[in-house]
């Protein structure tokens, strides 16, 4: 019998941090490698931010908090929600966490029990089907291709619900794809999820402001208001203020349903760390000018990966609405064969093949529950990022 649980039996480890790590593991041995699989900001966390969490180090805020987040930090994520999603929450309907990530993780083992099931739009992010299953539940993924701009129709959302249905996750701007939901599909969704009144919603909204071409980014809870007592509104600081280190996720939701995640973060992290919980009210109430700026760059970046890869053979790829990710499909080099004479069966030996033969990390499509294609991050340098996408052409040409 082994020492480890059952339950790590029904989790897969990060696909998206073994890349990095790949690509880490190669660098340290000379190797030149183009780390294109993490998804964070090249850029560095603004100055006032920074300061702020200098202040509270200095002014000695560095003693245990509230578990579920200071109350200057939960006024400012109010505000926020107000100011921007037309969202009205009080304190006991906010929760401060370690992480996106672990505000998602708390609400799911909050409420989920064995046999509950949780659709999941394909592609998605891959930690959302592993922590269903390490809560209990079944996740339900449903593939959303890119005839459809890798959005979740509204009769396939209808097809899935089952009585058993607890969840739904809902991530837009999108991780891995890019792909946003326009107010009217969003409507489209919610005039379905109105009918079924026992599935919540736990929406994503962590790229929320990384979002080009004059798209309009809206929430679930805004677009249909009756939804509110039953959705999940997840966001953070991560992505938009360039503080991934900082580890502050936050979310607005029921009263009951945030003391619930706040009684499971009591006995796992408890707080999430004091100066940057200090940081994080910076950053939602300090200047924001910087964002469209950096906006900028994100945007010349998309841009040029679309237009190269699209240039390289065997390569489609469409040109997404937010976040910092491309998805090409590399479904014209299956079957070819690579300058080390290894076959490319899938997109994990494409991916594989072209880290060995020219020194890009990317993630593989199929870990994201969509292939043949893979994922690059252009939050990267944007002479890293061309020369990448140049190497892609040459792997590509190089194929037989």
């Amino acid at each position: 019998m082994s020492f480890l649980a059952a339950a790590l039996d029904r989790v897969k480890p990060s696909a998206t941090i073994a890349v990095t790590d790949k690509a880490r593991v190669l660098k340290a041995a000379g190797r030149n490698v183009i780390g294109l699989g993490a998804g964070e900001p090249d850029f560095d966390t603004p100055d006032n931010i920074k300061d702020a969490a200098i202040k509270a180090i200095q002014a000695g805020k560095t003693k245990y908090t509230a578990v579920d987040g200071i109350p200057e930090l939960k006024e400012a994520i109010i505000g926020k929600f107000q100011r921007e999603n037309g969202l009205t929450y009080k304190p006991n309907q906010v929760i401060v966490g370690v992480g996106g990530k672990q505000v998602l993780y708390n609400a799911l083992m909050a409420t989920i029990n064995p046999g509950d099931q949780v659709i999941i739009p394909a592609p998605y992010w891959v930690s959302y089907p592993e922590m269903v299953a390490l809560a209990g539940g079944e996740p339900v993924p449903v593939v959303c291709t890119a005839a459809h701009g890798f959005k979740l129709q509204p009769e396939a959302l209808e097809k899935a619900i089952t009585p058993k249905t607890k969840w739904l996750i809902l991530c837009s701007p999108s991780n891995p794809t890019g792909a946003a939901y326009t107010k009217a599909e969003l409507k489209a969704l919610t005039e379905v999820l109105v009918k079924h009144p026992h599935v919540w919603i736990m929406t994503d909204d962590m790229y929320e402001h990384l979002v080009y071409d004059d798209f309009v980014f809206t929430t679930p809870a805004q677009v249909e208001p009756s939804l509110f007592d039953r959705t999940l509104t997840v966001n953070g600081v991560s992505k938009a203020y360039c503080m991934t280190g900082w580890r502050i996720g936050y979310a607005g939701g029921p009263a009951n349903l945030i003391k619930a995640m706040a009684t499971i973060q009591s006995q796992s992290t408890s707080n999430p760390c004091s100066i940057a919980q200090w940081a994080a009210v910076e950053a939602l109430n300090g200047p924001q000018d910087f964002i469209p700026a950096n906006n900028k760059v994100f945007k010349e970046r998309r841009d040029l990966a679309v237009s190269m890869l699209n240039q390289a053979s065997g390569i489609e790829c469409p040109r997404p609405e937010g976040a910092f990710y491309v998805y090409p499909s590399c479904a014209g080099t299956i079957g070819k064969t690579a300058p080390s004479g290894k076959v490319i069966d899938n997109d994990e030996t494409f991916v594989t093949e072209l880290l060995e033969t020219e020194g890009v990390a990317v993630v593989h499509g199929s870990a994201f529950g969509l292939g043949p294609a893979f994922r690059i991050s252009y939050a990267t340098k944007t002479s890293d990022l061309e020369e990448a996408c140049k190497r892609i052409q040459r792997f590509c040409g190089n194929l037989r």
